[in-house]
């Protein structure tokens, strides 16, 4: 047959269709079940596949052979006749698979006389994939056997949507081959055939099966073995020679049987449609045909109703329909498997607009604000921001006490028998960085404590500076045994300035953990707000109020190093303590190691005589040494280290804790509402501006929206019928 598309689809009066896009049956189609009607769109396809290379449905052009499918997609719609065409492209011109990739193939067609041409054009740029598809839109001829490719599993679409449709898609496969020509390709013939039985072995699919192609029968009996499935079609019934009996045969009493039967139909010829046969004309010349030619006009009255194309088409439509009510359970099971998937790609989506956007701005506002205050006060989370935060605090109090002078109260010449200072006992209950990692047996102290990275000071290092600065201050003349608190005050300054590198570094590290931590709170609360506007400006208003915050703090940090560089302390108290302390510790250490022995009897006779005393004691006791002066500056600067660091990471981590962390929802509400500019007169527009979503998400909930509509209304349907 030479049916085309141009003369199915013409114009014929007011009413024009074939099959189930005629008026009258697609009609009858929307009078049944809804869910019938919508079962393509929307739970599967169920496809009429036309295994021939002369078919009753899809538009011939007998110049260049089919060579690729084309989806033909009908689509009821409240809106005037139109066709889409579209090149889909899932393999390379190798035939390897790619990312599938669909054009549109031209405007959108309000003619129908126009479809027939751009449907030639789009199976050419199809079959010509390295050639611009556009230079086929505008009528470029590939000489016959010039193609690219002779098949492809690339197809062409028509969607097709009008007032007098069915919803229905169907297929036309390339025809099948037996042989191929000289300049042909072998694997043309499996290609074709694998085309077919991607579509034929699907359940749910329909098979048009016209015997003129034997190859095709043989595949629909493969895969529909009891015939259940398959429509069988005689065609070119003009061109069976006179007395030929092969056809008649395959007719509807003959022995090839389906329980579907076989249907006899005539098409005009390719003369006929190159003079513009119309519908209308066409099925009356079939008519007559069946009416006046034998052995058709003999055949018996029971057997006249599988002759012709309206009978052919309202059999297939009463098949689709038995089709899909014995797929109902299958139906639901797949209908609802959509509803909760559009239910949940709905619940994706950011929360609707609200009909109150200035309440909403400010419930978001105050949610917002409540969790951010939560966040600085602490959370019993291990990863909260206060958690993190003193972990630093931590790690700035270990820096600033490796800053601690590393005096050796013994000369330099002898530092290959003393090698390391032992840790000071007494302040083992009040500084873990002092005893770490060390081992409280080696009372030689061979262990250096890590916590000190400064370089080691000898003694006799200390006395040569000392006199160094008294030389020049002229007091060494007139007071040979005293210095001047110049001395420590030397030390402690030089030690005061390595302060400054780890403060700034905790500043830092706190400004940057409270504004990642803000972003993600901003994030959470603000993305899903408008278009990203609010959030935005939301996230520069906090950034903003927390520089102002950070500057605060960082202005009393300098302020602290400033004064820290003057050595003071009302704590006189401590100040002598840790003094005395560690002049006892110096002193006990600068001993000679061999009189530690001795030192032990001395203590055991004391403790005979009723006397406690400890080893510190003893050091009273020994000799004046001719560095005392020294062991005095190294006592007197050690102890005033251990006052005056306590107090700078104390004063520290104070502003930084009361400005940047706590402080920061200080005023954060005020400058929120000031910065959105959402009080006054003209609050309502702008905050319904800002609450205003994107038009693709807007677009999306839309279409969400009603088909979810629509699917639960089919599912009402589908139980109702069930009942």
């Amino acid at each position: 047959m030479t049916g085309t598309f141009s003369n199915l689809l013409r114009p014929t009066g007011t009413n024009g269709g074939v099959g189930l896009s005629d008026p009258t049956t697609a009609s009858q189609w929307r009078d049944s079940p809804q869910e019938f009607r919508e079962i393509r769109v929307r739970v599967t396809c169920t496809r009429y596949v036309c295994c021939s290379r002369s078919r009753p449905i899809v538009a011939s052009d007998t110049s260049h052979p089919r060579r690729c499918s084309t989806e033909c997609k009908l689509t009821r719609a409240d809106a005037p006749w139109t066709c889409v065409v579209k090149l889909h492209f899932i393999t390379d011109e190798r035939d390897s698979p790619i990312r599938a990739t669909a054009l549109a193939f031209g405007d959108a067609i309000s003619n129908k006389v126009h479809v027939e041409v751009r449907i030639r054009g789009a199976r050419r740029a199809i079959l010509n994939p390295n050639t611009d598809y556009k230079k086929f839109l505008e009528g470029y001829e590939v000489p016959l056997g010039a193609n690219e490719t002779s098949f492809s599993r690339n197809y062409v679409s028509l969607e097709i949507s009008g007032r007098e449709l069915a919803d229905l898609s169907f297929v036309d496969s390339p025809g099948l081959i037996a042989s191929v020509g000289h300049a042909g390709n072998a694997k043309d013939i499996d290609l074709a055939k694998n085309l077919v039985i991607s579509y034929i072995e699907k359940p749910s699919c329909l098979i048009l099966l016209t015997v003129a192609c034997e190859s095709a029968h043989h595949l629909a009996k493969q895969y529909d073995p009891n015939g259940k499935r398959t429509v069988g079609v005689l065609t070119k019934l003009d061109r069976i020679p006179l007395g030929e009996e092969s056809w008649i045969r395959l007719s509807p009493d003959g022995v090839e049987h389906l329980d579907n039967n076989w249907y006899c139909v005539k098409q005009p010829s390719s003369r006929d449609i190159s003079l513009g046969i119309n519908w209308v004309e066409a099925r009356n010349m079939e008519k007559e045909f069946f009416a006046g030619e034998r052995p058709w006009s003999g055949l018996d009255p029971d057997l006249h109703q599988f002759l012709g194309t309206g009978r052919l088409t309202e059999r297939l439509s009463a098949i689709l329909a038995e089709l899909i009510a014995r797929s109902l359970p299958e139906i639901q099971d797949e209908l609802q498997m959509i509803i909760l998937q559009a239910r949940s790609d709905l619940e994706e989506l950011p929360p609707a607009p609200s009909n109150n956007p200035v309440g909403e701005i400010h419930r978001v506002l105050n949610g917002f604000v409540r969790e951010l205050s939560e966040l600085l006060k602490g959370t019993p989370d291990e990863n909260g921001l206060v958690q993190t935060i003193r972990l630093h605090c931590e790690a700035f109090k270990r820096e600033v006490y490796s800053t601690a002078p590393n005096f050796l109260p013994w000369e330099q010449k002898d530092s290959h028998r003393r090698l390391h200072l032992p840790p000071a006992k007494f302040l083992s209950n009040e500084e873990n960085v002092d005893t770490e990692d060390e081992d409280d047996d080696d009372e030689l102290g061979l262990t250096p404590p890590l916590a000190l990275r400064g370089s080691t000071i000898y003694i006799d290092e200390v006395m040569q500076r000392a006199r160094k600065l008294a030389l020049f201050l002229l007091f060494s003349s007139n007071f040979p045994d005293y210095y001047p608190f110049v001395v420590q005050a030397d030390y402690i300054s030089t030690i005061v300035k390595k302060w400054q590198e780890p403060a700034i570094e905790l500043f830092e590290v706190v400004n940057s953990i409270i504004r990642e931590r803000v972003g993600n709170l901003v994030e959470e609360h603000f993305a899903h707000l408008g278009k990203g506007g609010v959030k935005q400006a939301v996230l520069m208003i906090v950034y903003d109020h927390l520089d102002e915050a950070a500057a605060r703090a960082k202005q009393k940090i300098d302020w602290l190093l400033q004064v820290e560089g003057t050595p003071a302390t009302l704590n006189t108290h401590y100040y002598t303590d840790y003094r005395d302390k560690f002049l006892a510790h110096y002193r006990g250490l600068a001993a000679d190691r061999h009189k530690v022995e001795t030192v032990n009897k001395a203590l055991s006779l004391l403790n005979e005589l009723g006397i406690s005393a400890k080893v510190d004691d003893l050091t009273r006791l020994l000799p004046a040494d001719p560095l005392e002066v020294a062991l005095g500056i190294m006592a007197s600067v050690r102890g005033y280290f251990q006052v005056a660091y306590k107090r700078f990471v104390d004063m520290v981590s104070l502003p930084v804790d009361y400005e940047m962390v706590r402080g920061l929802e200080r005023g954060l509400d005020e400058a929120l509402l000031e910065g959105l500019q959402i009080t006054g007169e003209d609050a309502h527009e702008r905050c319904a501006a800002m609450l205003q979503e994107p038009a693709s998400i807007a677009s999306k909930r839309q279409e969400l929206s009603k088909k979810l509509d629509r699917l639960r209304t089919a599912r009402t349907e589908l139980k109702r019928l069930s009942v």
